[in-house]
């Protein structure tokens, strides 16, 4: 089994800059290649990333100037951003390299799966971390880890190589016993908090306390259960009750990436959230008030920007 010695990573969002933290202090950095076009390059090299306040001594480089595969390429953008990465980065993909996406949602895996080769792509989902990212700065804590695994019907052999990676570098992860059901679960989770924090501008201390946006939150987390239940996900209210426990722990002062979203007045992943759970609730005929309003809410607040 080949192992992973080369590590791509493409978005330098606040868990894009985690991670290639992590990778960096792993195998150093002529190993770890922070993907972007030119200008990008530009800017990360004169300006700087900061991780907990210290500055990130990354290995900035144009996508278009690497001719080698990587073993393994992290996409971690925006999902608007996500056809442009693939673009970026499709030269770099050989017949053994290892994809992974840390997206959220549930339909980035396809589309990888479908750009490349599905016996190729891992899937994931990051979870139990705080981060946040001001211009470039990005403070995480608690880092959490990854969820990772493949479908029953797939080849595992890149799955064995990812663990085997992760765990000669000590890296958090942990893997689930249905990846696809633990995707939606995570799914659950961003609906509720991520809108809700958004919707309410608040922080999770806002989302900890009795009040609106707790039970926005809540309500939002309850119709997932049932639309996933409709589409053959055994989710229930112990996945509500999981995740908030979860979320309670959270730091006050720490933010759902929407909300950071709103504050910068950039374009959320609301399509990905209520969008999605709109969509599969009309094709099972199943009511969901708190993701429309959620829904509806988010797209008014975008209009204003």
């Amino acid at each position: 089994m080949k192992p992973v010695k080369t590590v791509g990573v493409i978005g330098l969002g606040a868990l894009g800059v985690l991670y290639s933290h992590l990778f960096t202090e792993a195998l150093g950095k002529e190993h770890v290649l922070i993907l972007s076009d030119p200008t990008r390059t530009r800017r990360y090299r004169q300006d700087g990333i900061w991780y907990n306040g210290t500055l990130c001594d990354f290995n900035y480089v144009d996508a278009a100037s690497v001719t080698d595969p990587v073993d393994l390429l992290l996409f971690a953008v925006k999902f608007g951003g996500l056809t442009d990465a693939i673009s970026t980065c499709r030269h770099l993909v050989g017949p053994d390299t290892i994809l992974l996406s840390v997206l959220n949602g549930i339909t980035s895996e396809e589309i990888l799966g479908t750009a490349f080769c599905p016996e190729n792509v891992v899937w994931c989902t990051a979870q139990r971390m705080s981060a946040r990212k001001d211009g470039n700065q990005v403070i995480c804590n608690p880092i959490g880890d990854l969820s990772v695994g493949v479908p029953a019907d797939q080849d595992n052999q890149q799955f064995r190589r990812l663990t085997a990676f992760f765990d000669s570098i000590h890296f958090p992860y942990n893997t689930p016993e249905d990846i696809r059901v633990h995707l939606w679960s995570k799914l659950l989770c961003n609906v509720g908090c991520n809108q809700a924090a958004m919707v309410f501008q608040c922080g999770y201390g806002g989302l900890h306390k009795p009040g609106p946006a707790r039970d926005a939150m809540l309500g939002a987390m309850r119709e997932v259960v049932l639309v996933a239940n409709a589409e053959g996900i055994p989710l229930s209210e112990a996945d509500v009750a999981s995740w908030t426990a979860i979320l309670d722990s959270f730091p006050d002062d720490g933010e759902p990436s929407m909300r950071q979203d709103g504050k910068a007045l950039r374009k959320s992943e609301v399509e990905l959230f209520s969008g999605t759970i709109r969509h599969l609730a009309a094709r099972h005929s199943i009511p969901v008030p708190v993701n429309d309003w959620l829904y509806h809410q988010v797209q008014e607040m975008e209009r204003q920007y």
